[in-house]
């Protein structure tokens, strides 16, 4: 009797133990490849802009939509980005004349935040009415 509950309790050990190595075998839950952010608007309503930040092949892109809700001038959105190589800031300026949605995907390699305002303009730049700048994308965070 005896020896049968050795068994039975060696027995048990060992799928135990199979267990966990088969459990920590198995991959972690996997990082996420893109991050939604939400609609930013412009101060006066008639500029929007959302989207989300995807993992490319070499590194970071931010894509998204800018939607021009009165057709009278144009939307604009504002990316910035820092770059984590050297920490410097770089701008681009997206912008949309038609009435309704346009869509736009701009690479941003390896950054340690990504930033976006929208705004109201001409079709050569922005002229006034703009969001505050919102972090859509921080490293780690």
């Amino acid at each position: 009797m005896k020896r049968h509950l050795l068994t039975r309790a060696l027995t048990t050990a060992a799928v135990a133990a199979a267990v966990a190595l088969t459990a920590s075998a198995q991959p972690a839950a996997a990082a996420p490849t893109s991050w939604k952010w939400g609609a930013v608007h412009s101060t006066d309503g008639m500029a929007t802009a959302w989207g989300k930040v995807v993992v490319g092949q070499s590194g970071l892109a931010v894509t998204g939509n800018l939607d021009d809700h009165y057709g009278k001038g144009c939307s604009w959105a504002l990316l910035k980005y820092q770059s984590a190589r050297n920490g410097r800031w770089r701008t681009h300026r997206i912008y949309n004349c038609v009435p309704g949605t346009g869509t736009f995907r701009k690479n941003v390699g390896g950054v340690l935040q990504i930033r976006i305002q929208v705004c109201r303009g001409t079709a050569t730049r922005p002229t006034g009415k703009c969001s505050r700048w919102r972090t859509v994308w921080t490293q780690g965070g």
